[in-house]
C-alpha cells in the first residue's frame, strides 16, 4: 500500500501560517511509535524539502545521542528513498534522484518491496493524492487550532470515501487516526 502519514492541527494544517510545525514535535511515546511504523517500509517517495529535513538522521552522528534516537536513525537509514526535486543535481544516504513521473515511480517503488511504501511532502503527497495512488491516510491530529498554514490533504474534485480503521490516543493527548481508502466499486 501506499501510504500518507503527517501530524496535523485539529483543523487540518501540517504547518502553520509561517511554516513552522515546531507543535509536532512527537513525545518519546508517539516517537517510539514512528519508529515502529518506519520499521514496517520498504521505501519512501519524498519531496526535497521533507528529504533535507530528514537527511541528518542518515548523515550526522549528534541524531544518534540517545539509544531511541540511534534506533530510529538505524530504521531511516536502512529504507530506500526516492527524492522528487527539480534543484537538487544529487542526493546522499540511502536515496536517489526520481527519474520518472510519481505515478511510475510510486508503481516501481511498489513492485519493489513486499512492504508498504510512504509518500511524504506536502506538495508531494498532495500530487499522489489527487491522482488516486495513496490508499491509507495516518494522521497525528495535534491539539492545537493553527488558523492557517500548509492543508494535509488537498482539494479534490470528486469525494475520496475512507474507513476509519485504528484510531490511539498517547499520552500528549495526540489523536493518531488510521484511514483506509474504500475501494470505487464498494457501495
Amino acid at each position: 500500500m501506499l501510504i500518507y502519514s503527517m501530524g496535523v492541527s485539529v483543523d487540518g494544517f501540517i504547518s502553520d501560517r509561517e511554516g513552522k510545525f515546531g507543535w509536532s514535535v512527537p513525545s518519546e511515546e508517539q516517537f517510539r511509535f514512528h519508529v515502529e511504523q518506519i520499521r514496517e517500509l520498504g521505501g519512501l517517495l519524498c519531496g526535497r524539502r521533507l528529504y533535507e529535513t530528514m537527511l541528518p538522521w542518515e548523515t550526522d552522528p549528534s541524531m544518534r545521542d540517545t539509544e531511541l534516537w540511534a534506533e530510529f536513525a538505524d530504521v531511516w537509514s536502512g529504507i530506500p528513498k526516492v527524492v522528487f526535486s527539480r534543484t537538487l543535481d544529487r542526493v546522499e544516504g540511502n536515496a536517489r534522484l526520481a527519474r520518472a513521473p510519481l505515478a511510475e515511480e510510486a508503481a516501481a517503488a511498489l513492485a519493489a518491496t513486499d512492504l508498504d511504501v510512504e509518500v511524504g511532502g506536502a506538495g508531494l503527497a498532495a500530487q499522489a493524492v489527487v491522482l488516486g495512488l495513496v490508499d491509507e491516510l495516518r494522521m497525528f491530529r495535534h491539539p492545537i487550532v493553527v488558523g492557517g498554514g500548509t492543508p494535509f490533504l488537498p482539494p479534490v474534485t470528486e469525494d475520496v470515501r475512507l474507513d476509519l480503521i485504528d484510531t490511539r490516543t498517547f499520552g500528549s493527548r495526540v489523536v493518531y487516526e488510521r484511514y483506509r481508502r474504500v475501494p470505487e466499486s464498494s457501495d
